[in-house]
């Protein structure tokens, strides 16, 4: 079975822009070295990342929430198989428990809570002597992640912050 990378980030990138040609090369990359893929299978970066990883023969995940979102139209054409949970904490841990791995784009609030989802996970686990599974957040993120209050440098370090495909690339293969 394949490893697979929850990736996180904007609904709201659009089919052109820049986000979602970024996004769509992360999930290709995805795919291309052999991982499957986990969003939160709707539209934006996470269509954008299912397209590239499902053009490069991943399987994608898209961990929805029809009660929370009853406006949108289910999943992205790329997601197969949609896996819908009942609010927006027990998608963010299903992607979490799916994930050997996350990488986090630009994106809002909720791709925030995501991060900080992730993150918690690594701080938790590296505590109890665990394994833990590495998070990687664009570098966009950087400022907004900086050690402050009780955010030391030890705690940061469980953050890698990436900026293209070559970062994604070395990232992903110290996975395999």
């Amino acid at each position: 079975m394949r490893k697979v990378v929850a990736l996180f980030g904007s609904s709201r990138a659009a089919p052109g822009g820049e986000a979602y040609a970024r996004a769509y090369a992360f999930g290709r990359t995805i795919g291309e070295l052999g991982f499957d893929l986990a969003t939160g299978g709707y539209g934006g970066v996470m269509e954008a990342a299912s397209r590239g990883a499902r053009e490069a023969g991943a399987l994608v995940f898209g961990v929805t929430a029809p009660a929370v979102f009853p406006a949108r139209d289910g999943p992205n054409p790329f997601v197969e198989p949609e896996l819908p949970s009942p609010s927006l904490l027990s998608r963010i841990e299903r992607l979490l428990d799916l994930g050997a791995a996350y990488v986090a784009l630009p994106g809002g609030i909720g791709t925030l809570a995501e991060i900080v989802a992730a993150w918690n996970r690594a701080y938790v686990d590296r505590a109890a002597g665990r394994p833990v599974r590495p998070l990687a957040v664009h570098a966009e993120w950087r400022a907004l992640l900086a050690p402050a209050l009780e955010i030391g440098e030890a705690d940061l370090a469980l953050v890698r912050f990436i900026e293209d495909e070559m970062d994604l690339r070395e990232f992903l293969e110290s996975l395999r």
